[in-house]
């Protein structure tokens, strides 16, 4: 065994060691599923084309519609939303048993969210400011632009959904579900403005927050629930889109005129109900998966660092776009996403992608420690002594 293999081992059994025998490991391999789910999609499906001096975007579901069930894989947001609401709402009732105000436990959960979000705003002003003042075509810097802060509507609906948490402890998820049917049988059947689509933007991914809810109240722990959301949420899914004409694509393509994502689209929530059950029904193997050192040394990892990656990714791929056109226009970066010579090419420049999101997030770490609590501590490591430390709940 080489001495590195020892040492990761041995970091592995000290993290597994001072985990709580009461922590739910599941939770944490679910959101980190969630966050790379999100970020090897965007890796995937998001191509900047150099056409001479202008970088603009394009995707392989553009030329390769079959490509579809990519999206199927990756688009994992709801995922992220049940954790989230799961999470929300057992912190909010264990504070409230503890005596803690509502102000302070809210400011305590968006600080964690909005403190990393100050460097990546900070940096794009600085690049944007130096773009435009080099002569930098305007189309590609609001290409870049808009790429790096993509990331950001989904904190601020987070954040407005973990602000609105006590008035959502309660409430069924057929609620939020009925109101995205409604707002789609008007834009799409009665032909009501599309602006309209916009309280999808709630109403969407309230249906999986509040399933996170129900779980936190015990209502989801029988695997039949599971079943019923995976096998419903598949067929209902399934039927909209070779019935009802809805795209097949569960992410945003260029140039379409819907978009299942943006806003979300009543496909785009059954889709995510399909997803939650599946991830209800993994949970037990979850649980004994991350009874193994190494991997759930992995997913605290992950979850460590889970806003910087989430944050990051998207500039980590532009960085190692506008490196690449030093050397010229190279097959998988610059090149038009159309065909399957792109999509071997893409899958080869992934570890690059891998390797300049580590280099982010040695630089920026610091920013998503700032807003885990007092001294910086981590929410999901915690240092008590020089050698030890504790893995807990969020």
């Amino acid at each position: 065994m080489s001495r590195l293999t020892t040492a990761i081992r041995g970091a592995a059994g000290r993290v597994d060691a001072a985990t709580p025998d009461h922590r739910d490991r599941a939770v944490d391999a679910l959101r980190a599923g969630a966050v790379l789910g999100v970020v090897l999609g965007h890796w995937l499906v998001t191509a900047l084309v150099a056409d001479g001096r202008t970088l603009r975007t394009a995707s392989p579901l553009q030329h390769l519609p079959w490509l579809a069930p990519v999206s199927w894989a990756f688009q994992t947001l709801a995922v992220f939303f049940l954790v989230g609401g799961h999470v929300a709402t057992r912190g909010y009732a264990s504070s409230r048993a503890r005596g803690v105000p509502y102000h302070r436990w809210l400011h305590g959960r968006l600080a964690r969210l909005f403190a990393p979000v100050a460097a990546v705003l900070v940096l794009w002003t600085v690049v944007t400011t130096a773009l435009l003042l080099s002569g930098a075509e305007y189309a590609t810097v609001r290409t870049l632009v808009k790429l790096a802060l993509s990331p950001l509507w989904f904190l601020l609906v987070f954040a407005a959904l973990t602000a609105a948490t006590p008035l959502l402890t309660r409430l069924h998820p057929l609620w939020p579900l009925a109101v995205v049917l409604h707002v789609d049988l008007l834009r799409f059947g009665l032909g009501a403005p599309d602006r309209l689509g916009w309280l999808n933007l709630a109403a969407g991914w309230l249906v999986p927050y509040t399933l996170g809810a129900a779980w936190t109240r015990g209502e989801l722990e029988r695997r039949r629930t599971g079943w019923v959301l995976l096998l419903s949420g598949t067929a209902v899914t399934a039927a909209l889109v070779a019935r009802a004409g809805y795209p097949a694509s569960m992410v945003g393509v260029p140039g379409a005129g819907v978009s299942n994502l943006n806003p979300p689209t009543l496909a785009a929530v059954t889709f995510g109900l399909a997803q939650c059950g599946l991830a209800l029904l993994l949970r037990d193997r979850l649980r004994t998966a991350m009874r193994r050192p190494v991997a759930w040394a992995a997913v605290a990892l992950v979850n460590l660092s889970a806003m910087t990656i989430f944050l990051w990714h998207q500039t980590a791929l532009m960085a190692t776009t506008a490196t690449g056109l030093l050397a010229g226009r190279l097959p998988g970066l610059h090149t038009v996403p159309d065909g399957l010579g792109w999509v071997a090419a893409r899958l080869v420049w992934l570890p690059v992608f891998v390797l300049a999101l580590a280099a982010c997030r040695s630089a920026f770490r610091s920013w998503e420690r700032a807003g885990g609590g007092r001294r910086g501590r981590s929410r999901v490591v915690r240092t008590h002594r020089p050698k030890t430390e504790d893995v807990r709940h969020v």
